[in-house]
């Protein structure tokens, strides 16, 4: 995952975290993922190769859990409904289980992709 990033930049700064942090909040709430039961990471697209390793890091229970939250999602979304507010799921509970491991995993593949890259010379 990389590219440029501004979080750093925009969290020391009052003027820009005053400004970012509520436009950040209602996009959020308008993408609506939270009152279908899932976190941030469940919405990731799994196309990609790293994010499919990373997946298949996950401990066995968080791997369960998330596959329930999309079973769940699914079915509100069968039944055109979404969570109750005391089901949804509440800002301080979409914590991020698999960036740290997307992270690691990108790593090890640049670090591959590095590796398999090596000129060597001979003299």
């Amino acid at each position: 995952m990389s590219g440029i990033t501004l979080v750093n930049q925009v969290k020391a700064s009052k003027f820009l975290s005053g400004i970012l942090t509520p436009v950040a909040s209602a996009f959020v709430n308008a993408s609506g993922y939270r009152k279908l039961g899932m976190r941030y990471d469940d919405i990731l697209r799994e196309e990609t190769d790293i994010i499919r390793e990373a997946i298949n890091r996950l401990p066995e229970n968080e791997s369960y859990e998330r596959f329930y939250r999309m079973k769940v999602a699914c079915q509100y979304s069968l039944s055109h409904t979404i969570a109750t507010k005391e089901t949804a799921l509440k800002p301080e509970d979409d914590i991020r289980y698999l960036t740290p491991i997307i992270d690691e995993v990108a790593a090890e593949f640049a670090e591959r992709e590095d590796f398999n890259n090596i000129k060597s010379y001979s003299k």
